[in-house]
């Protein structure tokens, strides 16, 4: 069976925005992203990147868009992400779906499909909704904030990508 680290996208592997990040022009990598990409893939790690964009539900962006943020994200760090998968609904504005996080579905497809271990596996993400869907499928989970604060709903925290790469490596 392989690992994994699960990756939300907006807050965790580019800067977030009050509104939608969808175009390339807007889509800005921390620094140490492409470092914490490449450290977890050289601990044999697959990177799946698994991502709520309700913006195509509203009918801000399209599929396309995200696929053009998502090749940019890849062309900036190395083609080091093994998928990516993504919800394009919002239960206001078409249907209510369980591959929304925090619904599990997108995450499960991915373990299917690739054969992964949840016992050896982690979600990293800056939001409430990404814990509760890492939890769901049983993997381990780091939470990214500004000020992090260890709580129930994750197993640890950290305020970069890079630093929950580190905290991933030193207690996996």
């Amino acid at each position: 069976m392989n690992k994994c680290i699960f990756l939300d996208r907006d807050g965790v592997l580019n800067e977030d925005r009050t509104d939608y990040v969808y175009r390339v022009e807007d889509f800005i990598i921390p620094d140490g992203v492409p470092e914490a990409l490449r450290l977890l893939k050289d601990a044999g790690y697959l990177l799946i990147v698994i991502t709520n964009q309700a913006g195509i539900a509203k009918g801000l962006y399209t599929r396309d868009d995200v696929m053009l943020c998502y090749n940019y994200l890849q062309d900036q760090c190395g083609k080091l992400i093994d998928d990516i998968y993504y919800c394009p609904h919002h239960p206001k504005y078409d249907t209510e779906s369980l591959t929304r996080k925090p619904g599990s579905l997108l995450l499960e497809k991915a373990m299917a499909k690739y054969n992964i271990a949840p016992d050896s596996s982690w979600m990293i993400g800056d939001a409430l909704r990404d814990m509760q869907a890492g939890k769901r499928v049983g993997v381990r989970t780091v939470r990214i904030a500004h000020e992090p604060q260890l709580s129930a709903e994750c197993d640890g925290c950290a305020t970069s990508l890079l630093e929950a790469s580190r905290f991933v490596l030193e207690y996996a």
